[in-house]
């Protein structure tokens, strides 16, 4: 509870970095620069090419969060739920109690608002601590646009997070949310918010790990291309098949 404390306490005073994690190598990277990882339900399209989030498991989930935490020394873990593994009460603490047993980690992630309210009071009222997300949802969208454009969308985005915050949790993730909707959001609540595609006003931000490096390709709108870790990936393995196919490796030094 502590890590999560100084969360909130983050709000109005200084941004909030989090990044996706798949593994333990990545997360030991990761948690050196950031101040939560979030073993996201992304990993369905990043690393298993699904068609939609939808289709990732929990076993999933929990197997490469297990991966995860190993990683992680100093950085609070938040793991997504997966799609159909909270749609009732009982479901939903039945899952979020295995998720946190098996993995060890702080917290889990649900999508909605008003839709799943009654699950998020249930597992808050359990002491499972919970962080929103609303916008965007991958779980239950078809189609991929920002949120925030219609009357009707604001008032909806609004209502969910104030609902959000009443129910107890301890942050918010607001996805392709139109940037001055965001920074009206971010001002009402008390907990921090944390943007992705969504604008410089949230009190954080969220890329998942694999875009931001150019591991994966992507044309998202919201992602920037930080770094080219494939150019460094094949300088390395180029230079392997070189040395094995002139036999100069593996040298002595290398050899029992």
């Amino acid at each position: 509870m502590d890590k999560i404390k100084k969360i909130i306490n983050k709000k109005k005073k200084s941004k909030i970095v989090c990044l996706t994690a798949y593994s333990k190598n990545i997360a030991e990277e990761v948690d050196k620069h950031v101040d939560i990882v979030l073993v996201g339900d992304s990993l369905g399209s990043v690393l298993y090419n699904y068609s939609s989030t939808k289709k990732v498991t929990l076993t999933e989930m929990i197997n490469h969060s297990k991966s995860v935490r190993m990683g992680i020394k100093k950085s609070l873990m938040v793991v997504d739920m997966p799609f159909k593994t909270y749609s009732t009460k009982s479901l939903a603490l039945k899952n979020s109690k295995k998720i946190l047993k098996e993995t060890k980690c702080d917290a889990v992630k649900l999508e909605g608002g008003k839709r799943v309210i009654e699950q998020i009071k249930f597992l808050i009222k359990n002491k499972i601590p919970v962080m929103g997300h609303i916008g965007l949802l991958p779980q239950s969208t078809k189609k991929f646009k920002s949120k925030g454009k219609t009357n009707s969308e604001i008032k909806n985005l609004i209502s969910d997070a104030m609902l959000l915050q009443e129910s107890g949790v301890f942050a918010i993730v607001l996805e392709c949310v139109k940037s001055e909707i965001a920074k009206l959001i971010t001002q009402k609540l008390n907990i921090p918010t944390i943007g992705i595609g969504s604008s410089v006003y949230c009190d954080g931000q969220v890329l998942v790990t694999d875009d931001l490096i150019g591991l994966n390709h992507t044309n998202i709108k919201f992602v920037k291309r930080f770094s080219n870790v494939k150019k460094y990936i094949n300088v390395g393995i180029r230079k392997y098949a070189s040395d094995v196919r002139k036999k100069k490796y593996p040298t002595k030094k290398y050899s029992y």
